[in-house]
């Protein structure tokens, strides 16, 4: 990015630490202009062939999918592909743990994103008895050489966690009780995570200790200003890619054809009720 936006950046994040919310009016002309600088990034990693994997993790109610909406909310899905996969199936479960993540990683000319990754091993089945310790242990000494191999290949790797204090957790997830556009955000799983903050917390840092590599580091995000959170992630995501902006033709609308002997139709169309 160009020293302008760099400084813009700066004067949007600068009292992140504070408890003051970032104003509406800020993040929405902030995220537009960031929204230009992804649709650049996205030209050139088509025209680059390049191959990007965005690792999203965190604590629950800790704003991943929101920062992943905000993210690919005006870029190609062609380009930028969300992966958020299921619990593995019985035949899953017997594949090497790496497997089923694999098959989804990028082509060239592609940035995939996992909401959630192969890091539920070191989260949540560790914490909630999916897997045995000594599973996740092993995992925990694999998984660099794993990524090693991931980077060497060519794929861009960058790993990001949320992070939210017990406080705005508790908040969010009661939101989410009282708002019915986000029960289906509230799983029974949510609620017995909940309950572990510490599990959870000891469970990160051994996975940070384990996994934070110079080739593969993770960059943690605090989030409890989601807007904020998204604003500086998006921007420290174009600082890992360099990119420029390739030339473009001007576009102009070409003139539409005269009707010539076309006339509207009397069929009866059946009109999509308008009560609002």
């Amino acid at each position: 990015m160009s020293k302008k936006n760099k400084r813009q950046d700066a004067e949007a994040v600068e009292d992140a630490g504070t408890s003051v919310k970032l104003k509406n009016k800020t993040y929405e002309k902030e995220l537009r202009r960031l929204h230009v600088e992804l649709v650049k990034l996205q030209e050139w990693v088509r025209h680059q062939g390049l191959k990007v994997c965005i690792v999203f993790e965190g604590r629950d109610g800790a704003g991943k999918g929101g920062t992943i909406k905000a993210i690919t909310e005006r870029v190609s899905p062609r380009v930028f592909r969300v992966v958020a996969l299921p619990a593995p199936t019985e035949r899953e479960q017997s594949q090497m743990y790496l497997q089923r993540y694999m098959q989804h990683f990028p082509a060239a000319g592609e940035v995939v994103i996992f909401d959630r990754s192969w890091y539920n091993r070191a989260g949540v089945e560790r914490v909630m008895g999916f897997c045995r310790e000594e599973q996740a242990d092993r995992f925990l000494e694999m998984v660099p050489f794993g990524e090693k191999a991931i980077v060497d290949s060519g794929i861009i790797l960058i790993k990001y966690w949320l992070e939210v204090s017990p406080e705005e957790q508790t908040r969010r997830l009661e939101a989410r009780i009282e708002d019915g556009r986000k029960l289906w955000k509230l799983s029974p799983m949510d609620l017995e995570s909940y309950s572990r903050w510490y599990d959870y917390s000891r469970a990160r840092d051994a996975m940070f200790a384990a996994t934070d590599t110079d080739f593969a580091p993770w960059f943690m995000a605090y989030s409890d200003d989601k807007k904020r959170a998204r604003l500086n992630i998006i921007s420290h995501l174009l600082e890992q890619i360099p990119y420029e902006e390739l030339p473009r033709e001007k576009v102009e609308l070409p003139k539409r054809q005269k009707p010539g002997d076309y006339r509207e139709p009397e069929y009866p169309f059946k009109i999509v009720p308008a009560p609002y």
